[in-house]
């Protein structure tokens, strides 16, 4: 026997020895702070497959999923994905697992937390490009994971939580989150909703488009009128917002809004959505039928009204399918210079969008506040020659990006906040966030089904060829420059675009490049008007007479004149002009 194998064992005792002493890693300790989730079969006999969240709070004014935000007021979160979840089994969710604003569950300062626990359900679909994704269906809330019916989650509790201590904390999900009551048609108000034929082929299920109208006054007792149709685009509509028959009661308590430092902000909201429907009814107002679309689908409240590689065909579904029906039922005069869209935001993307891809569908676009309509400036992001989404370009410097601000500058979340939040919702663009809806409509699908990422989400480094991708199909400042010759022609006086100089989201950036592109065209020159406000926020829509707050609720009022002016101008002979103006 030799010397090595002589010593051979007490090598062995003095490395067990040293495993079993040294230090634990910051991932071992984490591993012993972890929360043990079931849920209770009387919720579900089924395996579930979703995103399964921990919530953590010292804030006890609401529960703890109504409070991951972006902001800074944000309280905690950490998820994991399940697939086959089984009733009366346990998920764990430990310290690997991946947080927001804390990116580790391990580095959760001790202290008392109110702990609840929310899994927003997936369900299978198996698309017409041959693959099969798991992804959150909308059920009538407009694509909220903390509050879309049929999710469970915990009543929440009071804990103590130290990481550095292997705690293991048992959760049993017993609630759900209960289904939505349809909303009621009203005389003026009324609901719609059709199966899509289009889109169920894609989705390979049955799958729906609604509708929420506004009919004007006189609609019945004019049976033989026809009207324009104004579609109104926006985020997902339960009914017809900003329009009440009645004053807002005297004892309706007052609430307090953040955003515009209003006491009372409710009541006012109130009183101009009344103020609308007595302007409405009256004897001056334009008779034109408003329509607000439902659109929401398992990635976000709304599909951006353009085909999609990842959502289908919902451009032509909302202008091919749905659009000729409302008409048909509801005596539209169903013809391209009698129609008209508007919208903010998502709804003012939308609004361009859809004139720019069916010109001879509509006869103007007003736009306010749009989502980035030119992606060399993506908000604060030159997608095409940035290298990284998260923070500038430098060798030695790592200075972030930000991402929302207010009127002064002042800047309360950074580009990498915001989508890691959506990273700790949903994996593969399933958070139903903004960020992740805009990489599902513009982004092709990716080899697993689900779209292909603009850039990381954990370190934001960009893919410049899926970059590429977005610029020849939605970078409507692109496209229109490069089909000017032939697109020009279809737009001439049909683009109104109108922004803040201090959006919250830097929108303003794009809109500057879209009014250089659009002040240089000829042959022809386009015609329509770009405006801003001056250290107005998102959303301005053009109105330099009201603050923010007031003008924000005006949006029919400020559109619709301009729209029927529109209509008279440019109607073609014989068009009827006059059975709806009495």
């Amino acid at each position: 026997m030799n010397l090595r194998t002589l010593l051979l064992p007490f090598f062995c005792l003095i490395i067990q020895f040293i495993v079993a002493t040294a230090p634990l890693s910051a991932d071992e300790k984490a591993a012993g702070l972890r929360f043990a989730v079931t849920f209770s079969p009387e919720l579900s006999s089924q395996a579930q497959d979703g995103r399964l969240l921990v919530l953590l709070s010292t804030d006890p004014s609401k529960e703890p999923r109504f409070q991951i935000v972006d902001g800074p007021e944000t309280q905690l979160g950490f998820g994991v994905d399940v697939e086959g979840w089984q009733p009366g089994a346990t998920a764990i969710v430990g310290g690997s697992a991946f947080g927001y604003p804390i990116e580790h569950l391990r580095d959760v300062p001790p202290g008392e937390y109110y702990i609840q626990a929310l899994i927003n359900r997936y369900e299978t679909f198996h698309l017409a490009t041959g693959h099969t994704v798991k992804l959150p269906p909308d059920r009538g809330e407009g694509q909220h994971w903390n509050k879309k019916p049929g999710n469970f989650y915990s009543t929440p509790r009071k804990v103590k939580i130290d990481p550095a201590h292997s705690d293991e904390i048992k959760i049993m999900l017993d609630q759900v989150i209960p289904e939505i009551p349809e909303p009621e048609d009203t005389k003026y108000i009324k609901h719609v909703k059709i199966k899509s034929k289009l889109l169920s082929e894609f989705w390979g299920r049955p799958m729906y488009l609604g509708a929420v109208l506004l009919l004007p006054e006189g609609f019945d007792e004019h049976p033989d009128a026809r009207y324009p149709l104004v579609v109104n685009h926006g985020h997902f509509p339960y009914s017809f917002g900003g329009f009440k028959e009645t004053p807002p009661p005297a004892d309706l308590k007052p609430e307090y809004s953040k955003r515009f430092h209003l006491e009372g902000y409710n009541k006012i909201v109130w009183e101009h959505a009344y103020q609308f429907y007595k302007e409405w009814t009256g004897p001056d107002f334009p008779r034109v039928i408003i329509m607000k679309i439902q659109h929401a689908n398992p990635y976000y409240d709304d599909s951006y009204a353009v085909n999609s590689a990842n959502l289908g065909p919902y451009g032509d579904a909302i202008n091919h399918e749905l659009i000729p029906y409302v008409e048909k039922m509801f005596r539209g005069l169903g013809e391209g210079w009698a129609r008209f869209t508007y919208g903010g935001s998502t709804g003012g993307w939308e609004a361009l969008a859809t004139q720019v891809f069916y010109p001879d569908m509509f006869n103007g676009a007003y736009v306010a506040c749009p989502d980035p309509i030119d992606f060399r400036a993506y908000t604060i992001v030159n997608i095409y020659e940035h290298q990284n989404a998260y923070h500038l370009d430098s060798r030695f410097k790592l200075t972030p990006r930000p991402g929302h601000r207010n009127y002064l500058g002042e800047v309360s979340s950074m580009l990498v906040e915001m989508n890691h939040r959506e990273l700790l919702l949903g994996t593969k663009s399933r958070s139903g966030e903004q960020w992740d809806i805009w990489e599902a409509v513009y982004s092709p699908q990716g080899a697993d089904g689900y779209p292909q990422r603009i850039w990381d989400k954990k370190t934001g480094e960009i893919d410049h060829q899926v970059a590429q991708y977005w610029k020849e199909h939605y970078d409507l400042r692109y496209i229109m420059e490069r089909d000017w010759k032939t697109l020009g022609p279809k737009l001439v006086g049909k683009i109104n675009i109108y922004v803040g100089e201090m959006d919250n989201y830097y929108l303003n950036n794009a809109v500057y490049l879209m009014e250089d592109f659009l002040e240089k065209t000829r042959n022809p020159y386009y015609g329509g008007e770009i405006d801003y406000g001056a250290r107005d926020e998102h959303c301005w829509n053009g109105d330099h007479h009201r603050p923010n707050a007031i003008s924000r609720l005006r949006y029919h009022q400020m559109f619709v004149p301009r729209i029927v002016k529109r209509i008279l101008e440019t109607a073609p002979a014989g068009a009827d002009t006059s059975s709806w103006r009495y």
